[in-house]
């Protein structure tokens, strides 16, 4: 349990990153809910509103995986998952079509 503890610590800590500093044209908010494993930042744009709001960053843990939903980020979240200790063998990116883990057997 610790070593999953650890794990969802990370995810949090480097998806709540990408919502720190300026943003141009917007602001981003991180949105964790912790009971789920879920970690997500979006971005409002300033107004007047030239674009809509969106998702910059949304991952999840689940059971001993990384789940990389959207990332439309020019600093890729798994390569700062890797740099924290997460070996990429966790890291799925559902964003690119990588197979999500059998959720059927908890």
């Amino acid at each position: 349990m610790a070593a999953i503890k650890e794990l969802t610590h990370i995810v949090q800590y480097e998806v709540e990153d990408y919502a720190k500093g300026t943003t141009f044209g917007g602001e981003t908010y991180p949105i964790s809910d912790t009971e789920k494993q879920a970690y997500t930042v979006i971005i409002v744009p300033d107004v007047p509103r030239k674009y809509k709001s969106g998702v910059v960053i949304a991952a999840r843990v689940i059971k001993d995986k990384v789940i990389i939903d959207e990332d439309i980020t020019d600093r890729p979240l798994w390569e700062e998952l890797v740099r924290a200790g997460i070996p990429r063998e966790q890291i799925i990116l559902a964003y690119a079509g990588e197979k999500l883990p059998d959720q059927s057997a908890s």
